[in-house]
């Protein structure tokens, strides 16, 4: 493409992404800038050139200082559903240059729908696959059942069954999109929850294991049992809704079994009152597992609620000033499940301080994540290195705390604290989680743990804040001594003249004149 052209094409598309990005219609902004909707579309496409005049009424409408405007024609940005699959086998095959993704950015249907397809395709092939080993498994199973039936029975035994298709895709985020789009709340089970402590005559925060027992048996009809654990088993609960019994590993400690009794007595007034059912009426899920893992999830934020009276709960976490370690003593639970229930202080008459959860291992997996603060959270591994919630396992000892400065603009106050479950003296044998916690950066006011790090001017916050982003892939700083790997919002670009503090940070036009 000629460099004039070329130039034609940057100019227009960032004005394009400027309009989209205020969610203004082409034909309302031609008519405030004096031009009719198709020229302006022919701008926006490259194929007429922005007469300055023009350019600099657009940049006053967008509100858009021309320095910024111009240093961001250079950094062409992927739209971030299309650069996911840039290390697809298949994309590879096409043969696309950045050019091409580039333009199938500037359309924003064009690339949603690309990306879309690209991942229908994906999950359809996969439970091809899987479906194709099932039925090998099936039929070779059924072999094994004709030719050792006489030996198994013998053994008071049945082969193993054929392993059932695991498929592809993570009906997870689903869970996760019905969570926040309902804000977390749910006062439905609150009110059974309530209705049940009332029941049961439950008056103390600080309720224990065998006052719970007697809940389930007398107001539940559930018959519960302490059994030793079996070797090499890592079930602890069991639940038999047809038969109304419940058992559970001796082997837990008093909070974890509070939490699984509560968890327990839970399922079973769904069950009984399909509350689910009700609470997810009108939702249509695309995968099987959802509704399964949403009632789980239901189950979990009942326990919560019986476990932490809404009202109660907030009284003292308002009063603590959400000192999550003190509310722990306080009601007797753990830290995780009063993270949890902080999360879940969105009633709108009563409403808390909105929270963004996570727990994360050692390894930068995020096994659960929520966020009512508009956060965006990585899902699986390959989260920032520089966050609170990966930067505690540096101090185990202590809570972690730190501003977060996105790459957006917000900023967050976060706090992250390590939670060991050893098993026979041993951390590898048991579990290490990180829970992390956070809000927004002018509602640290009412946390108590910011109180040491405080701010008085946008321009303080700057200063203390430490630079994040989501993950490296879809990071766009350009300076960051931390990367594990290329952003895929710019271009990987490789200058054996140039060498920056980290080799994986993009080399803009910028960095390579300093260089």
């Amino acid at each position: 493409m000629e460099p004039s052209k070329q130039f034609n094409a940057s100019i227009g598309a960032r004005l394009r992404a400027l309009r989209l990005e205020r969610r203004l219609l082409q034909a309302d902004v031609a008519k405030r800038l004096g031009v009719s909707p198709a020229y302006l579309n022919l701008i926006e496409k490259g194929h007429r050139a922005a007469q300055l005049p023009l350019l600099w009424k657009a940049l006053a409408l967008f509100a858009v200082e021309v320095e910024p405007f111009m240093a961001s024609l250079g950094e062409a940005h992927v739209d971030e559903g299309l650069a996911k699959l840039l290390e697809e086998p298949l994309l590879r095959t096409l043969d696309l240059d950045e050019r091409d993704l580039l333009a199938m950015s500037a359309e924003p249907k064009t690339a949603t729908t690309i990306a879309a397809l690209f991942n229908l395709y994906k999950n359809t092939r996969s439970q091809l696959d899987q479906l194709i080993v099932a039925t090998r498994r099936d039929g070779e199973a059924r072999q094994e059942k004709r030719a050792f039936a006489s030996q198994a029975a013998s053994a008071g035994g049945e082969p193993p069954a054929a392993e059932a298709p695991r498929f592809e895709h993570s009906p997870f985020d689903e869970v996760i999109d019905f969570l926040e789009r309902r804000g977390n709340w749910f006062p439905e089970l609150e009110e059974e929850a309530e209705r049940l402590r009332r029941d049961a005559g439950l008056v103390s925060r600080r309720t224990v294991s065998d006052e719970l027992v007697r809940v389930l048996e007398r107001n539940l009809s559930l018959r519960v049992s302490l059994e030793p654990a079996k070797a090499r088993s890592s079930v602890v609960r069991h639940y038999d809704p047809a038969a109304g019994t419940l058992s559970l590993s001796s082997g837990l400690l008093e909070q974890r079994l509070k939490f699984q009794l509560a968890h327990a007595a839970g399922l079973r007034l769904l069950d009984e009152r399909h509350a689910d059912a009700a609470i997810t009426r009108g939702y249509s899920p695309r995968h099987a597992e959802t509704p399964m893992l949403l009632k789980i999830h239901l189950a979990n934020y009942f326990a919560g609620a019986l476990l932490l009276p809404y009202g109660d709960f907030l009284r003292e976490a308002q009063r603590t000033r959400y000192d999550t370690e003190l509310l722990a003593d306080v009601f007797e639970q753990s830290y995780e499940t009063i993270a949890h229930r902080l999360c879940n202080l969105a009633d709108p008459q009563r409403r808390g301080v909105p929270m963004h959860f996570q727990r994360v291992d050692v390894a930068g997996n995020v096994s659960k994540r929520y966020s009512a603060t508009g956060l965006k959270i990585p899902h699986g591994s390959g989260g920032c290195p520089k966050w609170a919630v990966h930067v505690a396992f540096l101090n185990p000892s202590v809570l972690t705390k730190q501003y977060s400065a996105m790459t957006d603009g917000a900023t967050y106050f976060c706090f992250a604290k390590i939670t060991p479950a050893p098993v026979q003296g041993s951390l590898v044998r048991g579990t290490v989680y990180s829970i992390g916690l956070g809000t927004h950066a002018e509602d640290a006011k009412h946390l108590a743990y910011a109180d040491d790090v405080p701010f008085a001017s946008a321009e303080d916050l700057r200063k203390v804040a430490v630079p994040v982003g989501v993950t490296c892939r879809f990071c766009e700083r350009t300076d960051c001594n931390q990367r594990a790997a290329p952003s895929y919002k710019f271009r990987f670009a490789v200058d054996e003249h140039t060498k920056k503090d980290n080799f994986f940070s993009p080399l803009t036009g910028a960095a390579k004149s300093e260089g």
